[in-house]
């Protein structure tokens, strides 16, 4: 008997880490929740110099945001990549075509340059410049924060399991490509930076349907590549 129960106790497949569960809780999602389209922009269709077509260039706050497409050597898919060189107090860019609920956003970013701010950042549920939510990665700071930002202010969101504290350390070296993702179903949302779980936030304040897009802060030279997102149905 005793040999047997060696033998079954041999055959059991190791614990997943944290990271493998929750890839296979969002493939689960996934599988579970419907059909998932994703959609992927590279920007290499458009011409260097101009601005992307369907999307809403804009800003929360004041200022002159510049958002150009670009050629770019170092680009995960080259040629070119959607630059942000402007100046302004949130430089936003929204996907208008646009319309998710439950899904995912991911970009690929490199912070360029900035003395008062080097931040790249993803939105989802958009209404407009003014109203989405936003996580962001700073390479002055080296931290990832999520917020949500109501009627142009914007305010940081506390992590599940944690009380208080402002987002989460992570180092996010200027003039290297990084990778930024939020998976977002109902009220939870869950943080990827360069392939690691970070952390969770809960929050309810904007439940319907909205826009993805690009985010940066202040001074910001931000380049951003391989945009993906989709929906949860």
């Amino acid at each position: 008997m005793m040999r047997k129960l060696m033998i079954c106790r041999a055959v059991l497949p190791p614990r997943p880490s944290g990271r493998a569960r929750l890839a296979l809780t969002v493939m689960l999602v996934l599988l579970t929740g419907g059909n998932a389209v994703a959609k992927t922009l590279n920007f290499d269709n458009a011409p260097a110099g101009m601005p992307p077509d369907g999307w809403t260039l804009t800003k929360t706050g004041q200022g002159q945001p510049k958002w150009t497409i670009e050629a770019d050597a170092t680009a995960p898919s080259q040629p070119n990549v959607l630059k942000q060189s402007g100046r302004a107090t949130f430089p936003v860019a929204i996907k208008s075509d646009t319309s998710i609920g439950d899904g995912f956003v991911e970009v690929k970013f490199k912070a360029i340059a900035g003395s008062e701010d080097r931040a790249a950042g993803i939105i989802w549920r958009a209404k407009d410049a003014d109203n989405y939510y936003v996580v962001r990665a700073n390479a002055l700071e080296d931290n990832v924060v999520l917020y949500r930002t109501i009627k142009g202010v914007r305010t940081s969101l506390e992590i599940v399991g944690r009380k208080g504290g402002y987002g989460v350390s992570a180092p996010v070296a200027s003039a290297q490509w990084h990778a930024l993702r939020c998976d977002f179903a109902g009220n939870r949302f869950k943080v990827t930076y360069d392939g690691k779980p970070l952390f969770e936030v809960e929050d309810a304040t904007i439940t319907d349907a909205g826009m993805i897009g690009l985010w940066t802060k202040a001074d910001s030279v931000t380049l951003f590549d391989d945009l993906t997102y989709g929906e949860v149905k």
